[in-house]
Formats: structure tokens, sequence, C-alpha cells
């Protein structure tokens, strides 16, 4: 459920920066700066939740490195 949960949030952060590319791509006007800076604050919101669940995954034991070292 949380690898899902992760996987979910980095789909949406990909969505936010598609939209934050097209709102940057797109002529300029006030409602495109408006949009492109609301996209950036979703953007940062879910790269903390995937942080909070990444931390939340390695304490409790869901989430494992199988790195060597």
């Amino acid at each position: 459920m949380l690898k899902a949960m992760i996987l979910l949030l980095f789909g949406l952060i990909l969505f936010s920066l598609a939209c934050g590319l097209w709102f940057l791509l797109r002529p300029a006007s006030e409602d495109s700066s408006l949009k492109l800076l609301t996209s950036l604050k979703v953007r940062v919101l879910l790269t903390v939740g995937v942080l909070i669940c990444l931390v939340y995954g390695f304490s409790s034991g869901a989430l494992h490195s199988q790195a060597p070292w």
C-alpha cells in the first residue's frame, strides 16, 4: 500500500511538472504566471509528501534498502 502511494505521488509530481512546463511555454499573462506559481507549490507539497512516506516506510520497516553496503 505504501509503495503504491509513493508511486501515485511521483505520478502526480510528474503531472504537475508537465503542467508547469505548459504554463511556462504559453504566451505570458498574469494568469499563466499565477498558475505556474501554483504548480510549483503543488509540486513542492507533493515532494514533501513523498519524503514523509519514505521516512515513515523506512522507520516502520515497511520499506527496506537492498543495497549491498
